[in-house]
């Protein structure tokens, strides 16, 4: 019997731990120096995380703004869960960015600092001053890069703000063209959107490999001493996250629910038990998709039309907690650098997460992929990123129960608001078949 991606990812880490304490850097394995093999199937896996952000985040972009604007149309119950879902992605966002700013948990002595951005293979003395000291007067720069003068320079240099903003568009007029043209253009994106879901899968089954060396390589250059300054680190990392999350799906959506929706959120998370268990298992909403139809419908009450329509949609362009993890990874590896972003950096890093949630497809750590567009487009390392990695997996599983959570209150909202009744009116059935 095969393990889940979890349990080996899991299982990864341990032996990284145990690998990077007793190698060290200077270790060797059959004559080779351990430390140049982590190096080199850590820089591999990255590599391929970066190879895929252009294709999959335009294709899934394209794709999602395709169904918005096309089938119902975006008329008036499209707009209704745009609406829903940029606000509701915002809040997420703007919490965790309280949260980062309010813990700090990046910010560490700078001889750990150091160590633990050159184990992940980042430089930790690069100039970034620039980064923090960017004002008010810069806010016209974020603006002008979203529009271009060579879209295909922009993607080839890492100005993916650019690229996103026009993703939108191409996904929005395309549904302007007749149909047969239509078709013929919303195939070859579907295809390409196929297609890369796949290649990100299979990089994702390296995923405990790379995981691994990336682990061990940081606890390699690490003393004992840096250890558990280190674990202390990513404890609080954890905690920020998990509490900004957990804020956002257990205060800030129930009094949506409560306030605007006037039901009952306690009803709601009953009636979704089954559909958040089975996307924190899996770490997929696109894969929860189909039990998270069935308890909307059944247990919450919601008409097909609404859940047919609002689902699907939410489970490729609403992110709420992979945006707010964005962030707040963003922030913390900035606080590593002993940055103190300013209020344009940290607006840019608001908005880039809000748009790369739309282009994040719904399948096991495709955040990481958006997380290297964050750090890409403020000007951060993006090896840094291996700093998270040992962490990654588990929050990815919280992540997405509340991606799936958000998804069905969205749901509940837009039934609400089209005049549907009986909404949560009675407890949920206690099975779900």
């Amino acid at each position: 019997m095969r393990l889940a991606l979890h349990w080996q990812i899991l299982i990864a880490l341990v032996l990284a731990v145990g690998a990077g304490l007793a190698t060290g850097t200077e270790g060797t394995v059959l004559g080779v120096r351990a430390y140049a093999v982590y190096e080199f199937f850590g820089t591999l896996f990255l590599n391929g995380l970066k190879m895929i952000i252009v294709p999959l985040v335009v294709s899934s972009i394209v794709i999602g703004m395709a169904g918005i604007g096309g089938g119902h149309g975006i008329g008036r119950l499209g707009a209704k869960t745009l609406v829903f879902y940029v606000a509701s992605s915002f809040l997420a966002i703007v919490t965790g960015l309280a949260l980062v700013n309010l813990v700090a948990p990046g910010v560490v002595d700078p001889e750990l600092a150091r160590s633990l951005l050159a184990s992940a293979g980042a430089a930790a003395d690069q100039d970034l001053s620039r980064l923090g000291e960017r004002d008010l007067s810069d806010l016209t720069g974020v603006f002008i890069s979203m529009v271009p003068p060579n879209i295909v320079a922009a993607a080839a240099d890492g100005q993916l703000l650019g690229l996103i903003f026009f993703s939108l568009l191409y996904g929005y007029f395309l549904t302007r063209l007749d149909d047969a043209q239509a078709q013929v253009q919303y195939n070859f994106w579907q295809g390409v959107l196929n297609i890369m879901m796949r290649v990100t899968m299979l990089i994702m089954k390296f995923a405990p490999l790379g995981v691994f060396c990336l682990v061990a390589k940081v606890v390699a250059g690490l003393e004992l001493r840096q250890m558990a300054e280190f674990a202390l680190t990513l404890g609080k990392f954890v905690f920020t996250v998990v509490a900004a999350l957990a804020f956002h799906a257990l205060v800030t959506l129930p009094l949506v629910l409560r306030l605007l929706g006037r039901v009952s959120p306690v009803r709601h998370f009953r009636a979704m038990a089954p559909a958040l268990l089975t996307a924190f298992s899996t770490a997929s909403s696109s894969a929860t998709l189909p039990l998270t139809l069935e308890c909307v419908e059944k247990n919450a009450g919601v008409s097909n039309r609404t859940a047919s329509f609002v689902l699907p949609l939410g489970a490729t362009v609403n992110m709420d907690g992979t945006a707010l993890y964005e962030c707040v990874v963003a922030m913390f590896i900035a606080q590593l650098y002993g940055l103190e972003l300013g209020l344009v950096t940290q607006f840019t890093i608001v908005l880039i997460a809000l748009l790369t949630s739309i282009g994040v497809a719904g399948i096991p750590s495709a955040s990481l992929v958006a997380i290297t567009i964050i750090l890409a487009a403020v000007g951060l390392p993006l090896e840094a990123i291996g700093v998270i990695l040992a962490v990654d997996r588990v929050l990815d599983m919280l992540r997405t129960a509340v991606n799936v959570f958000s998804d069905s209150v969205g749901a509940v909202m837009v039934a609400r608001m089209e005049g549907e009744q009986d909404i949560l009116a009675a407890e949920p059935e206690p099975e779900t078949s």
